[in-house]
């Protein structure tokens, strides 16, 4: 089975709404890019995992639910951020968190990353 966490820092009065629209957009855009490149394996698996009463779409990309966490301290912040840029590091994609493209890590160290990153807390 295909499993990756998702893990980000997002401030928004409407976090239910914006995080399911989130998982939306991705969700259909990831599915597109991976039917116009054919990419079958992934595809399958993503139909497998399909829960059975979701009658409405053909792949399952993202795992049901939400659990975000309220991050009320500065100290709390540096944790979950520090904990987000070493994810790819423990897994073994990279060396060091700054080299994964895709990741603010980059960001915090004075690179350029692929998104605009907001550091004031």
């Amino acid at each position: 089975m295909l499993e990756n966490h998702c893990h980000f820092v997002l401030q928004s009065q409407t976090l239910d709404h914006d995080i399911a629209r989130f998982k939306s957009w991705t969700a259909k855009s990831l599915i597109q890019y991976l039917a116009l490149h054919n990419v079958r394996q992934i595809l399958d698996q993503l139909a497998f995992y399909k829960k059975a009463h979701k009658d409405d779409r053909a792949y399952q990309f993202w795992q049901e639910g939400v659990h975000p966490e309220l991050i009320q301290r500065e100290d709390m912040m540096r944790q979950n951020i520090e904990y987000i840029h070493q994810n790819p590091v423990k897994r073994g994609y990279v060396d060091e968190a700054a080299h994964w493209r895709y990741s603010s890590a980059r960001d915090y160290a004075g690179k350029s990353g692929l998104l605009e990153v907001s550091r004031r807390w």
